[in-house]
């Protein structure tokens, strides 16, 4: 993803922080007085000290009641579907709702200030640093871990990254929640001039952070509106963080996409694995793809039901290892489950007739899937299609190359509350 540095990489406009000391003490004090207030509107309505300040404001809708969060989010989906033929037929099933707070299993967190005052959050509107201990809407486990993080980068006198003047060593913290609350951390470094000492300092690093289990540096030497590099070396034994997600034990690599929403997620595969099994025998589907298949969460779900055998297709074969490794925690034979990294579209089109299987599950990028794979799809004759669509505005535009299937029962997948950002789900049938 490229985008300006100014504010869309963290969807903030906040005020600058004052760059006054905070050691271990005066951390804690800090972040023991940031304190959520319920709206006297509904008890799951939060605000913030942060949004109340105007340090961060990438929660547009925090004071919006969630269940009209929800309901509006319901309302703007269906709207634009309402175009795609048989709009109308289509059962909607009560949205999936979040919890308001801690939901977010996975932080991307911008490193500022100096080496005595490094601060953990977004990107301020003058392209520095703002401080966001203890955030709402982030898992418990990553706010306790960061007073331990700022600690660790002044022991190793690491230099934060500073965009304007493009210069200093540490860019970002990723922080991300497995199981057992369980952390894996990426420190994303402009150089490898600091990774020796890092992974010497491992052992002070585990004290002052005890849930970390993986380690990495990712290597990112250019000045540019990315998170992170394309070189990763692992610190720790571990090399994969293991997440319950839904029925399943994933594996996820240090570079491995993952929903940042677990709990959502997991009704989300929960989900697709229902609409995927058929109640009846004779229509039960006994073959599947999950195209986009990322760490193979759909197909591992689909494969524990008995569908099987499933294959797996996803770009990155970093995702692709952690989907094996998956499999092989689930006990499945390579026969039940292969995973393959490739491009899924140009990987579709090249397969024979015959070994399309009876059930496909799609879960593209924002993006969507495009005019080929969708005219590919149309023509498939698969009698079972299920699209996962992060962003509606594509999904209408691929189901409208897809007039050979109609929608029966969709559901939206609140990942990201307080935003505008909507998760969807639709079963389609061959007509």
């Amino acid at each position: 993803m490229s985008v300006n540095y100014r504010a869309e990489l963290t969807g903030v406009f906040g005020d600058p922080v004052d760059d006054n000391p905070t050691g271990v003490a005066e951390e804690a004090a800090l972040v023991s007085s940031i304190q959520l207030r319920l709206s006297p509107r509904s008890t799951s309505d939060i605000l913030c000290q942060h949004w109340n300040t105007g340090r961060c404001h990438s929660c547009t809708n925090i004071e919006v009641p969630y269940g009209d969060q929800l309901a509006t989010k319901e309302t703007c989906v269906r709207d634009e579907l309402a175009d795609v033929a048989g709009a109308t037929d289509i059962a909607w099933l009560p949205p999936v709702a979040s919890s308001p707070t801690g939901f977010r299993t996975s932080a991307k967190l911008v490193v500022g200030g100096t080496r005595r005052r490094p601060t953990l959050g977004i990107l301020g509107r003058d392209r520095r640093g703002v401080d966001l201990p203890d955030c709402p809407i982030q898992h418990s486990a990553i706010n306790r871990a960061t007073p331990g993080l700022k600690r660790f980068i002044r022991q190793l006198n690491l230099t934060p990254y500073d965009v304007p003047t493009k210069s200093g060593e540490l860019k970002y913290v990723l922080l991300t929640v497995g199981a057992d609350n369980a952390l894996m951390c990426r420190f994303v470094l402009r150089t490898r001039d600091r990774v020796c000492d890092i992974r010497k300092a491992l052992p002070s690093l585990f004290d002052l952070v005890p849930n970390l289990k993986v380690v990495t540096a990712n290597i990112h030497p250019t000045h540019e509106a990315i998170v992170e590099g394309p070189d990763e070396i692992i610190l720790t034994k571990r090399r994969t963080l293991e997440m319950e997600v839904g029925d399943v034990q994933l594996a996820l690599g240090p570079r491995s996409f993952t929903q940042t929403n677990t709990d959502v997620a997991g009704e989300l595969y929960r989900q697709v694995t229902e609409w995927a099994v058929s109640d009846n025998e004779a229509d039960q589907p006994r073959s599947a793809w999950d195209l986009y298949c990322g760490v193979g969460g759909f197909a591992l779900h689909l494969a524990s039901a008995g569908i099987t055998p499933v294959t797996g297709v996803e770009v990155s074969d970093q995702a692709i290892a952690s989907a094996i490794q998956g499999a092989r925690q689930l006990k499945l034979r390579r026969t039940d489950a292969q995973f393959i990294a490739e491009d899924a579209t140009a990987w579709a089109a090249r397969q024979p007739e015959e070994s399309r299987p009876d059930a496909l599950v799609i879960n593209p990028p924002r993006r969507g899937i495009g005019s080929e794979l969708a005219s590919w799809i149309n023509e498939s004759g698969i009698p079972r299609v299920i699209y996962s669509s992060c962003n509606p505005k594509s999904l209408a535009r691929d189901l409208a190359e897809m007039p050979n299937y109609r929608g029966l029962e969709a559901r939206v997948f609140d990942m990201f509350p307080h935003t505008d950002h909507a998760e969807v789900a639709i079963l389609l049938e061959r007509c």
